[in-house]
């Protein structure tokens, strides 16, 4: 990938949409250019999870505001992120397509593990160095991730569904603060929070801190009404609790250090918070200013200088459920071999392209730790649904499609799930490639050559190199079925392969 001196961070989260420009000088980040605008997506989900349309129509103003501010930078310059409301929305496919086009650039939505990490990222570069292990909670509009690291390396991560719109929405409907219902709020906070008390109660870490808008606007208003010399204490809470009684609404709440945009989400942002420290044992957190923006320019600029945690995890992967590292070099030369000879073709980014497929070909037997047979199902099941750093949610639907398509009949595999147009180059190349390398012996590359003959795929064989293997033609020939089963069409020729080399 190559490197930029301007990249730009977008995270589009359940309360605020963030945009960051930076410039990049010796490997440091510099921020040029940031906008943020409340959008509460969340609170544009109905009782069936459904975005409404006035949630959608906000959000798609704001990212074309943020498009003006954009448009000059490549590509792969910017990644967007979307998180937990475009996790659970179910029409959440139909509006990031509107979202990108309002945008102009493509959206990651994110899982809460991998939002936990890149939260960790952007707060661990921001912090002195320390030995100690460190608690982080980020309250978001929809959920809430908690992470305890050590240095740069996050050790524990979870994400639990509780934000502060939603919870707001659902505790506090009517901007009426009562005793009860802070009461009930901080309960419902308690128990999700008692889940992963074991792993993150106090005692497992030395420090806590506290990031973004929730965390930094309690901080503000204990600092400001003298409740804490810095950051959030479980006296500041207690203070807040009963001032937050006292008002009774949230439009009579003047409190020093409020600022307006926080008003109508700081009772459930309070609750979770006063839950989380009463459940892990907190008594005093302090506030940083890094979180997922910074987190994702750091990862991005990890991706320019090589040092990419997605080839970091499909390599632990390969470790972890032992894949056979031979067999999975022999099927990615090949795959490149072919992928090359076609690269003119592909519609989407091609370099894209080209990583997932070394990502799938690599991968493509994680299954057969579970079981031999359908092992490609298996593939498909981990792919689709482990937590994988540095993957988005949509980059992990692809590799299980890959995996779930790179053998056995195409027909089901159709039937069982969607295929996007752009993915039918990849897993013609990937299928091929895991078919002609079925023996575990390299194959001889000068003898294929790989071809497209507008929608005909055309695989062109040295008969020379395919004498003595009955069985690689007859699983040739049986392709060529399964592609016209789908409506594709797969030719493939005995004749000398003329193909570049060097």
């Amino acid at each position: 990938m190559p490197a930029h001196d301007t990249i730009a961070a977008v995270d589009l989260g359940s309360n605020s949409f963030r945009l960051q420009i930076t410039r990049i000088i010796d490997d440091q980040i510099y921020p040029l250019d940031s906008l943020k605008e409340s959008v509460r997506l969340a609170s544009g989900l109905t009782d069936d999870n459904q975005l409404d349309p006035a949630a959608q129509e906000r959000a798609l103003a704001c990212l074309r505001r943020f498009n003006e501010r954009l448009r000059d930078l490549p590509r792969e310059a910017v990644r967007v992120v979307g998180t937990n409301t475009f996790r659970v929305a179910k029409n959440a496919r139909a509006f990031i397509r509107a979202a990108e086009d309002a945008l102009g650039f493509p959206i990651d939505i994110i899982a809460g593990h991998e939002e936990a990490r890149l939260i960790y990222l952007g707060v661990s570069r921001g912090l002195p160095i320390s030995a100690a292990k460190r608690l982080v909670v980020d309250i978001g509009g929809g959920s809430t991730e908690f992470i305890i690291g050590q240095g740069f390396d996050p050790l524990e991560m979870e994400s639990l569904y509780m934000g502060c719109v939603s919870f707001s929405q659902r505790f506090f409907p009517d901007g009426k603060i009562g005793k009860g219902a802070l009461q009930k709020a901080e309960l419902a906070a308690r128990a999700q929070v008692q889940v992963i008390a074991s792993r993150f109660a106090a005692g497992a870490w030395q420090e806590a801190i506290g990031s973004s808008g929730t965390a930094r606007a309690l901080a503000d208003i204990m600092q400001q009404n003298g409740w804490s010399d810095g950051g959030i204490t479980a006296r500041g809470i207690e203070k807040l609790r009963a001032l937050l009684v006292k008002a009774g609404e949230v439009k009579a709440l003047t409190l020093p250090g409020l600022q307006g945009d926080r008003i109508p989400v700081l009772p459930g942002g309070f609750s979770i918070m006063a839950g989380i420290f009463a459940e892990l044992d907190i008594e005093q957190m302090a506030v940083t200013g890094g979180a997922l923006r910074e987190g994702v320019l750091l990862d991005l600029l990890g991706r320019f200088h090589h040092h990419d945690q997605r080839d970091a995890t499909v390599t632990q992967f390969m470790r972890r459920y032992h894949v056979d590292a031979a067999q999975a070099a022999r099927v990615e030369a090949l795959a490149l071999v072919l992928f090359d000879q076609v690269a003119a073709h592909i519609t989407q980014d091609a370099e894209s392209a080209r990583r997932l497929l070394i990502w799938a070909a690599r991968l493509h037997e994680v299954g057969i730790t579970i079981a031999h047979a359908g092992y490609h199902k298996h593939s498909a099941y981990i792919l689709g649904n482990a937590d994988m750093p540095g993957f988005s949610k949509i980059d992990q639907a692809r590799l299980s499609r890959l995996a779930r398509t790179h053998r056995g009949g195409l027909a089901k595999a159709v039937k069982e799930q969607a295929i996007e147009e752009e993915s039918w180059e990849l897993i013609a190349i990937l299928r091929l490639a895991v078919l002609l390398c079925r023996n575990r012996r390299d194959p001889d590359h000068d003898a294929l050559c790989y071809q497209r003959d507008g929608s005909t795929l055309r695989l062109i064989i040295d008969p020379q190199w395919l004498a003595g293997s009955p069985l690689t033609e007859t699983l040739l020939e049986d392709e060529i079925q399964q592609w016209k089963a789908v409506g594709g069409s797969l030719a493939v020729e005995y004749r000398q392969a003329r193909q570049k080399t060097g």
